[in-house]
């Protein structure tokens, strides 16, 4: 019998906090379309990606089924999953498994076909049936499809993979034909910038964006090589020191999910938001839907169930870096200090704008 690997528990990676309160506000809500970790190797971020799916809870899937369907959302279900719901009238059960949230890797060389899925024409003309091989977006339902130098992939494929994360469902046409099947997924991007850059369009779509470094501080570095060490030597010893932190956070995440439909947001809170968004330029209006979904998503990581500006400053770091604008050539930057201001400051009605004096 083949032996479970054991990952390196999420709660022993030493600092990288932005990334990791990232990774944990995605598997709280998918709804957040995904983040981008941008920065140098070996900084942990496949480490961190395997490590959050071991702290998820097991998801129960229809058996046999490549898409992993869960068995009590018959609106979430592949076809075949939908007809045998339906076979059985009142009760709609269908033979379940457990099993836990997988990882997916999408090689750097994957055409769409292989991330799509590929549907047979010649079946479908002949037999009056649609036949379809699933694909990599079939294989990361309802678990993480983890993307390394995602800025390498081809553009057409970065966005198949975005607009899936953000609609839930992949839906493939050839000829006429056409076939869709659920793709709800926890998507991870990672890069280093210095290979090059993903466009402007394509970075604005990934909910969340953090930079990451090397850890500088000495005493630090040599921590993470103690635990790491320590795990190499003795991976189930080191796994199971763990375990009470990795048992907190993983209730910790399960509360937020079920707390998180509960928690409001003021009036006064969206307001310094859209504020925000303006003063610190960016266009559209997706950084504003964003920072209100992400403050959310921290208000009920803490159990609060009303969203104050701790938790919209904290969302506006996640959300914005990627999105402000920038000249050619330029680094991503973003003004921590002008978005304490924003968020602490009254602001003053302009002139020509109600209140204001001419």
């Amino acid at each position: 019998m083949r032996k479970r690997t054991l990952n390196f528990p999420f709660t022993a990676i030493v600092g990288q906090e932005k990334m990791k309160l990232g990774l944990i506000l995605n598997a709280i809500n998918p709804r957040l379309s995904g983040i981008l970790i941008r920065g140098e190797k070996g900084t942990a971020k496949s480490i961190a990606v395997r490590a959050l799916a071991a702290l998820l809870p097991e998801i129960e899937v229809v058996e046999d089924c490549p898409f992993s369907c869960d068995p009590r959302t018959p609106g979430k279900m592949c076809p075949r999953c939908t007809e045998l719901y339906h076979k059985n009238p009142g009760t709609g059960e269908i033979p379940a498994a457990k099993r836990r949230t997988k990882v997916v890797d999408l090689p750097i060389n994957a055409t769409e076909d292989r991330v799509v899925g590929t549907l047979d024409i010649e079946h479908a003309i002949k037999k009056g049936e649609k036949r379809f091989e699933p694909g990599v977006l079939a294989e990361a339902n309802r678990g993480i499809l983890y993307v390394d130098e995602v800025n390498l992939l081809d553009d057409h494929i970065v966005d198949i993979l975005l607009d899936s994360a953000a609609m839930g469902v992949n839906t493939v046409e050839r000829e006429g034909v056409s076939y869709s099947h659920p793709a709800e997924f926890i998507l991870v991007g990672t890069m280093n910038p210095e290979e090059g850059e993903l466009r402007p369009q394509l970075l604005d779509r990934f909910g969340l964006c953090i930079k990451i470094e090397g850890i500088k501080d000495i005493d630090q570095r040599a921590e993470v090589v103690r635990r790491w060490g320590d795990y190499e030597q003795d991976p189930e010893g080191f796994v199971e020191q763990w375990k009470d932190a990795e048992d907190k956070l993983a209730a910790g995440i399960v509360a937020a999910r079920e707390l998180l439909p509960e928690v409001t947001i003021p009036e006064s809170i969206l307001l310094k938001i859209s504020e925000l968004a303006v003063e610190i330029g960016v266009d559209g209006h997706r950084s504003d839907l964003t920072m209100m979904k992400a403050a959310r998503t921290i208000a009920a990581f803490r159990q609060l169930k009303e969203v104050g500006l701790p938790e919209v400053e904290e969302s506006a770091e996640l959300a914005l870096l990627h999105r402000v604008r920038r000249r050619p050539f330029e680094q991503l930057a973003l003004d921590r200090t002008k978005i304490t201001e924003v968020l602490t400051n009254t602001p003053t009605p302009k002139a020509g704008q109600n209140g204001a004096g001419e």
